[in-house]
């Protein structure tokens, strides 16, 4: 194919237009180093002084009792089974206490859908952790689970994120999106909330004034195009509620998983695309965020050139990732390395993309 249909697809975005479906599949047959040279352009324009951003956080797994039962994850255990367990209040708050030691600023509590827990427990728990811990944010809690609480205590999501945020909740991760196609879903996690009710989810809660951020993981069953779609979905759903900080690409890590473990992981080439292509279809987000966790620190170092500005959180501890083989050990020293070797100038970030502190 001539390399002028990539021109004309990047020239038209460079210059301000946005770009369809058909121009995005066409992207990921376009030369790596091209797409990466474009999305950094994008990615300048709205990052001027060339800050790179990070936060001090903790990932919190309060349950591994699920019953979505998704192919991809290593983490969970049904109800029930001898390794199934939840968090008591008291473990949770040793863990944010930690976190507050080191300077930490947000805590992601996440885990499996369990349909045992009260909503008080959830309710009551955000209340502590605003009480005890007021400078830490509390960005949590994933569609899935909210589509469950939901859907158990027989609310609409209004009330239910009504209540969640007159709590103490700040916002929403973006988890639980995978591909919001639903041949994809079906396949890989078809217990869990339709893409249709993703959306719906996430745009109640933008409306309930929770910000969120959105993700999509890549590397298992899906194909280019539903890839594209996924992108579109929720470019769609940020213009009309404008409630989405960033988004999060990730690979899917098969190991560890007995019934993904035929696929072959994706390489950093893809993700590279992936990334940039973020970049340049997205463009009513402001930040993308470099997903070291899943690809390690030097792709996340790299992703720096093709469209992130931020690395995420240094967290703590990762009990979802951890059965998948990938282990949490990065300081907040690693990351500004990281960042200002990259050319870039560091900074800490909270929760609300505020600037805590830069690195010069």
């Amino acid at each position: 194919m001539s390399l002028d249909i990539y021109d004309r697809i990047l020239s038209k975005r460079l210059d301000g237009e946005r770009l369809n479906l058909e121009e995005g599949i066409l992207l990921y047959s376009c030369d790596l180093l091209r797409l990466g040279q474009a999305a950094q352009t994008l990615s300048d324009r709205l990052n001027e002084k060339r800050i790179v951003t990070f936060i001090v956080d903790r990932n919190i797994s309060y349950t591994n009792a699920c019953v979505v039962d998704c192919d991809f994850c290593a983490f969970y255990r049904k109800p029930g089974d001898k390794e199934a367990y939840t968090l008591t209040y008291e473990q949770i708050f040793q863990k944010v206490e930690e976190l507050v030691a080191l300077g930490g600023t947000q805590v992601l509590i996440q885990g499996g859908v369990n349909p045992e827990l009260p909503l008080e427990y959830y309710l009551d728990l955000i209340r502590a952790i605003r009480q005890k811990f007021p400078s830490v944010d509390i960005h949590s809690f994933s569609v899935v689970e909210f589509d469950m609480i939901a859907k158990k205590f027989r609310m609409p999501l209004e009330e239910v994120f009504k209540k969640f945020k007159e709590a103490g909740l700040n916002s929403l991760p973006g988890g639980g999106a995978e591909i919001l196609v639903e041949r994809v879903r079906k396949l890989i996690s078809p217990k869990k909330a339709t893409s249709e009710r993703w959306i719906d989810v996430m745009r109640t809660a933008h409306k309930a004034g929770l910000k969120s951020t959105a993700t999509m993981v890549i590397g298992h069953v899906e194909t280019i195009e539903e890839r594209v779609m996924h992108l579109l979905n929720i470019r769609d759903l940020q213009d009309e509620t404008g409630g989405f900080r960033a988004f999060i690409p990730w690979t899917m890590s098969p190991q560890g998983t007995p019934r993904m473990q035929h696929i072959k992981p994706t390489g950093g080439e893809d993700y590279l695309k992936t990334v940039a292509i973020s970049r340049i279809l997205l463009d009513n987000f402001e930040h993308i965020q470099s997903g070291w966790l899943t690809e390690g620190l030097k792709l996340g170092q790299v992703a720096l050139g093709f469209g992130c500005d931020d690395m995420g959180g240094t967290l703590l501890e990762d009990k979802v990732l951890e059965p998948t083989g990938i282990e949490v050990h990065t300081r907040r020293e690693d990351l500004v390395r990281l960042i200002r070797e990259a050319g870039y100038t560091p900074a800490q970030r909270n929760t609300n993309y505020d600037i805590l502190h830069v690195f010069n």
